[in-house]
């Protein structure tokens, strides 16, 4: 723990040392008779500034500055009153040294805390690199600030190093650890033209890389200035502690002042007996519980360590406020392509074939070569092999139908039904759900491919989980063709389905399901670029699998760094034990204070009491707030 302590905090260590050794050695040693008590009086004063200046010093400040009411002035008048009270009446001086001297320890361990919350993010956000290897023209390497490489420029990274700034291999191939943005831990294999985000760690080969961007506008630097200002947008719980704080403390200690002069007047005055050193005791008593560290410190705590601990799944939060509002979420709406499906369209089964599969995808594959729509990618990728241009002529493009091509010296034709219509071809009839791709050859059919959008990974599970949570509606939206939707949604176990929508009707929808919402919030996921209006518009928006995508930061209030659709629950669970952890704090400090206060008011409760209810209480906060930071 030591090793974890700043300068400041190692300091605040000594004098709490110092002073309770002095402390302890004077409450043992027979000092009441000499000197007529003043002896000891004096040497007690040494461990109560020792350990007490800082905060007589800030209790100054806070009056000459017009705004006392803060804990150092409880703190510094309670204690000081107690020595006074020590001097005049009791002969006792411990309490007020122990008043200041636990009050440090307090605050030291929630000094600790959070300085171990924040480094512990500190580490886990340390993606941006403080250099970069740029590849002059004429071959060498010179590290430099990665502020100065520009737009289009070449860099190196080596095997262990961090990819500074956003970019597209060009040479070389390896694998990048991105556990530090997506909290993914399964590595990713990177080749020539595959894009590569800063903040990733290339683990096993070296590869050349060409910026897209200047090291400002990457990734890394983005999330860094995201979670950096996440504390800025406070959340309801948050901002009502702060109003309330404005208004506890002058409250009681108007109520401590009322209680050790008023009281005793007035009982003076009925005629009744009544001790004003025992009322004076009462009432500075009643200044130490009632100091509102516990509330003042758990509560923003709370929602640091749950941003942190969100942070560190690869979810990004943009502040306090929007968690709050994900904890009460009773409607989660999904778009589906690039949300709930990959959004890579695949060729997911071959029906009526007359020849071998693989001789049908490559007559396919070389047939939309020339093409760069994603259905000719589709058969590219399916048939895998390498595209010989002088296989193929006379290629000819016939727009919202398919391809017509020589291949081989067969006359190859490739796409829909009305190609086939238009060739006076017979064609079977496809009663899969996708889009179906016919071909025919010198004339004769030869079957047809079925290419569909495929579910991502874990999409079910996340739908079950949210549904296990006690998400009352799950709806999807999509401009895709109503058969496709409902054959997606049916396989996702969601039946509020709207499909065929523009992205105008789809706000339109979502402002019809917000007008039905009571005082729970709905949450809209997309995939960040094509849904900014509709993820600007929900209560809470999520952008799923928007690595890098400056729509989805602008628009979201949630940025999920990859496109497990798991991280919705995931992200639901971590708000919902972060505010249960809220109200915990917030209903035990308040619970236990009152208590106290009431006990210090009859004269039940001591000094020693009244320690307990600040600092004790403020420790089991703060312990419990740091819980927040280890969700699973």
């Amino acid at each position: 723990m030591l090793r974890d302590m700043n300068r400041r905090q190692k300091l605040v260590l000594i004098r709490i040392l110092l002073a309770g050794a002095e402390w302890i050695l004077l409450f043992f040693l027979p000092l009441e008779d000499i000197w007529n008590g003043w002896l000891e009086f004096g040497l007690y004063l040494i461990p109560f500034l020792t350990i007490g200046y800082d905060i007589l010093i800030k209790a100054g400040r806070g009056i000459r500055n017009r705004q006392p009411f803060d804990e150092n002035f409880l703190m510094a008048f309670a204690s000081l009153g107690a020595l006074v009270l020590g001097r005049v009446r009791t002969g006792d001086y411990a309490e007020a040294v122990a008043v200041m001297l636990f009050y440090q320890i307090g605050e030291l361990f929630q000094s600790c805390a959070v300085g171990k919350s924040r480094k512990s993010i500190a580490q886990l956000m340390d993606i941006r690199p403080d250099s970069a290897n740029r590849v002059l023209s004429d071959g060498h390497v010179e590290k430099v600030d990665p502020d100065e490489v520009e737009v289009g420029s070449l860099i190196r990274v080596g095997p262990g190093e961090k990819i500074p700034i956003d970019g597209i291999v060009r040479e070389g191939h390896t694998s990048l650890d991105t556990s530090a943005l997506t909290g993914e831990s399964v590595p990713r294999s990177v080749h020539p033209g595959d894009e590569v985000i800063s903040g990733c760690i290339s683990q096993t080969g070296l590869i050349l890389v060409e910026t897209t961007r200047v090291f400002g506008e990457s990734t890394a630097s983005r999330v860094l200035e995201m979670v950096e200002n996440a504390s800025s947008l406070k959340s309801r719980s948050e901002a009502f502690i702060t109003r309330f704080a404005r208004v506890y403390t002058p409250v009681v200690c108007s109520l401590a002042v009322l209680l050790g002069l008023a009281v005793p007047l007035i009982r003076l005055l009925l005629g009744l007996p009544g001790d004003f050193l025992d009322w004076i005791t009462r009432a500075l008593t009643f200044l130490v519980i009632s100091c509102p560290c516990a509330l003042v410190i758990s509560v923003p705590l709370t929602f640091f360590a749950g941003i942190g601990g969100a942070s560190r799944s690869g979810i990004l939060v943009k502040g306090s406020n929007y968690l709050e509002a994900l904890s009460r979420a009773d409607t989660v709406v999904f778009d589906k392509t690039g949300t709930m499906t990959r959004g890579v369209f695949e060729v997911t089964e071959v029906h009526h074939a007359t020849m071998d599969r693989e001789q049908l995808l490559e007559y396919a594959a070389l047939c939309e070569s020339a093409s760069t729509h994603p259905i000719a990618l589709s058969l590219q990728r399916a048939w895998g092999g390498t595209v010989d241009p002088g296989r193929v002529r006379d290629v000819e493009e016939f727009s919202g139908q398919g391809v017509c091509a020589r291949v081989d010296g067969h006359l190859m034709a490739v796409g829909n039904e009305k190609l086939m219509q238009r060739l006076s071809i017979p064609c079977s009839i496809c009663s899969g759900v996708g889009t179906v791709v016919h071909l025919a050859m010198d004339g004769q059919y030869l079957g047809h491919l079925l290419i569909s959008d495929t579910i991502r990974d874990g999409a079910p599970q996340a739908m079950e989980s949210l549904k296990a949570m006690g998400v009352h509606r799950l709806v999807m939206l999509t401009g895709d063709q109503e058969k496709t939707a409902r054959h997606v949604a049916g396989l996702l176990g969601i039946s509020d389905v709207h499909a065929e929508l523009l992205p105008d009707e789809k706000v339109r929808v979502l402002e019809t399901l917000l007008e039905r919402k009571t005082r729970h919030t709905l949450v809209f996921a997309g995939d960040g670029i094509n849904d900014a209006p509709v993820l600007s518009r929900a209560d809470i928006g999520i952008a799923m699998g928007a690595l890098g995508s400056d729509a989805a930061i602008e628009a979201a209030d949630i940025v999920l760094m990859d496109d497990d659709p798991r991280k919705i629950p995931m992200a639901l669970s971590l708000a919902r034990k972060c505010m249960r952890i809220v109200r915990e704090n917030i209903f035990f400090a308040l619970g236990v204070k009152a208590l106290c206060l009431i006990l210090g008011a009859l004269g039940i409760a001591g000094m020693w009491i009244a320690i307990f209810a600040d600092v004790g209480v403020m420790v089991l906060a703060v312990m419990n707030a740091i819980r927040a930071m280890h969700g699973k």
